[in-house]
């Protein structure tokens, strides 16, 4: 089922959304036999929780959804979702709801939990569909639900078929539907396009999963914007293999570009005013006689010298040849997205997407957007004294400082070093441990619809 609102009909059910502190007035409006029914049944307007209201024929009439208590609906997204699954099938419309409800947050969790990842197995959504409430703008909650949707689709697919060459078709496909330009430079060709760290992580994978450069241009007016995906299809670590237990999720290390190609599904599909670049190196981080080594030491593209001291830390080092070519053309923004550091994950959780900012005014933007749109965000700082950390003894950047402190905040240090200013950075984790409503285990939209809401602010 499409990740779409119902056609609006007069012959939709009415739902009445409800707080548990607006309940006895929300009863009091039903005719009486109904709100008898729903105090018989012990309704109390719980997150997600459902009495159907019968009609005079027994067969429904409409339904009440809780939408929780205040300390619920605080530490919840998407609550109302969860009635999705328990509504019979048919329209529905929403004609109450509590003074202050966010409709829009409402129907986008109400799409989000139609959907399902169907590729290997099937999977029934919920029947129920909702005609989009009315003052919302449904094509851009639709628009958002789709780009979702492929985000997840693209991280939940195991990397034996989500490889580099299947990333990049992915990427195509985008492009052809929307009418956007793409560029693609494989192999050994990324030498010679001057792309040394891309091509150094991945040649060691098979000549079908050769590291590229994925290069999408879309837009002719408005400000620039460039976003740089971390496209690591698979990462073993390299010769610093992973153990087992760490490389179980490895699939999803393009998350980054599975985010930024969500993000720019959105923008294009609303038609906004922007020129849009995105950069994804896609690469697979393997182990062969071809894989580049501990202590050696590498130059990017913009000549400056890497020492590997962990073959593990290897998203950075595609990130840099890409934001280095962003430099060379700087936009009104570039903007990184990747599952770069466990440490960002140690830092805020799987639920936060934990971002830094060369600027107050972007970070400010992020922040207040987030909040908006439930998608939340939260900064991390580029602290200055730790610039020492990256700096080896023999050259000119270290990819993986020692200690083990401060994670996140080093790789991001890292990549500002590439990167043309203003520039924002998002270390995002990419993937549900827990199902949620609207929110399934699996791979994840994070930061995405944040980034969308602030455009006008990100990009002036």
């Amino acid at each position: 089922m499409p990740l779409t609102f119902a056609p609006a009909t007069d012959n939709a059910l009415p739902l009445t959304l409800l707080t548990p502190e607006g309940l006895e007035e929300g009863l009091a409006a039903l005719h009486a036999p109904q709100a008898a029914w729903a105090r018989a049944t012990g309704f109390a307007a719980k997150a997600g929780e459902v009495v159907l209201l019968p009609g005079e024929d027994g067969a429904p009439a409409g339904a009440l959804v809780g939408l929780g208590d205040a300390k619920a609906r605080a530490r919840g997204r998407f609550l109302a979702a969860k009635a999705r699954k328990a509504l019979p099938e048919g329209p529905w419309r929403i004609v109450g709801a509590p003074d202050g409800a966010d409709l829009a947050e409402i129907a986008l969790g109400w799409l989000l939990e139609g959907y399902r990842f169907t590729r290997y197995k099937e999977g029934a959504p919920p029947k129920a569909r909702l005609v989009a409430p009315e003052g919302i703008d449904a094509a851009l909650i639709e628009a958002t639900a789709e780009a979702e949707a492929l985000v997840r689709d693209l991280i939940n697919t195991p990397a034996a078929d989500m490889g580099p060459a299947e990333l990049e078709a992915a990427a195509r496909e985008l492009a052809e539907r929307h009418g956007a330009e793409i560029k693609v430079t494989t192999g050994d060709d990324l030498l010679a396009a001057n792309f040394p760290m891309i091509h150094a992580v991945g040649r060691a994978a098979t000549a079908a999963r050769a590291p590229r450069l994925i290069e999408m241009t879309w837009g002719n007016e408005g400000p620039a914007l460039t976003l740089v995906g971390k496209g690591v299809c698979f990462d073993t670590g390299g010769l610093d293999l992973k153990p087992a237990a760490s490389m179980g999720l490895m699939k999803k290390d393009m998350g980054g570009a599975a985010n930024v190609l969500g993000l720019a599904s959105l923008i294009m599909a609303r038609g906004t005013a922007c020129r849009l670049r995105v950069l994804i190196p896609a690469v697979e981080n393997a182990v062969s006689a071809e894989s580049f080594r501990p202590q050696d030491v590498l130059t990017a593209r913009n000549g400056l010298t890497v020492e590997i001291n962990n073959t593990d830390a290897e998203g950075r080092l595609v990130l840099a040849d890409a934001l280095a070519l962003a430099a060379e053309d700087p936009a009104a923004l570039t903007l990184s997205m990747a599952t770069l550091t466990g440490a960002a994950r140690v830092a805020v959780g799987p639920d936060i997407a934990p971002f830094f900012a060369t600027e107050d005014s972007l970070a400010a933007a992020l922040s207040t957007a987030g909040a908006q749109v439930a998608d939340p965000v939260w900064r991390l700082p580029f602290h200055e004294p730790y610039e020492a950390l990256i700096e080896p003894a023999i050259a000119d950047l270290d990819n993986a400082p020692k200690g083990g402190m401060a994670g996140s905040i080093t790789a991001a240090l890292f990549l500002r070093r590439f990167a043309p200013a203003p520039y924002v950075h998002f270390d995002i984790y990419g993937w549900n441990q827990t199902a949620a409503p609207g929110r399934p285990v699996g791979g994840a939209g994070q930061g995405f619809r944040a980034i969308f809401a602030a455009l006008p602010e990100l990009l002036g």
